[in-house]
């Protein structure tokens, strides 16, 4: 399971890398809708970073059986998609397809970092056990 999450996390990291080039050199001279659309790569970063870290925590003993990591990455990439994903769309097209998607997007990221913190606290837990 950690490969693929590895992969996920290279993908969202080269497609933010090239949105990024994108949104900087093609969406004119607006500042905001520029700022949107950089919000959104720059989240996508992150969590493309996020991912090698749920791939690192799948490699690991407490871990390789539990779906925890599963939790996290999937939590992460949903987050990215919604929440990038939907201010990407309102740069390029000037509105939200999907009302609420980016909210969801954002409770969606913070679950994944909140299943990084019980992974953290199992860890601490199994540690002090042996």
């Amino acid at each position: 399971m950690s490969g693929l999450w590895l992969i996920v996390a290279g993908f969202f990291g080269a497609t933010s890398v090239g949105a990024g080039a994108y949104g900087w050199h093609s969406l004119g001279e607006n500042d905001s809708i520029r700022q949107i659309f950089m919000m959104g790569v720059d989240y996508q970063m992150w969590h493309a970073l996020a991912l090698i870290g749920v791939s690192w925590i799948a490699s690991q003993d407490p871990f390789k059986a539990s779906r925890l990591p599963l939790l996290a990455g999937l939590s992460f990439s949903l987050g990215i998609i919604l929440f990038s994903g939907t201010l990407y769309l309102y740069a390029l097209i000037g509105y939200v397809p999907v009302e609420g998607a980016a909210p969801v997007g954002g409770w969606l990221m913070m679950a994944g970092w909140v299943t990084l913190i019980v992974c953290g606290w199992k860890t601490r837990k199994v540690n002090h056990e042996s």
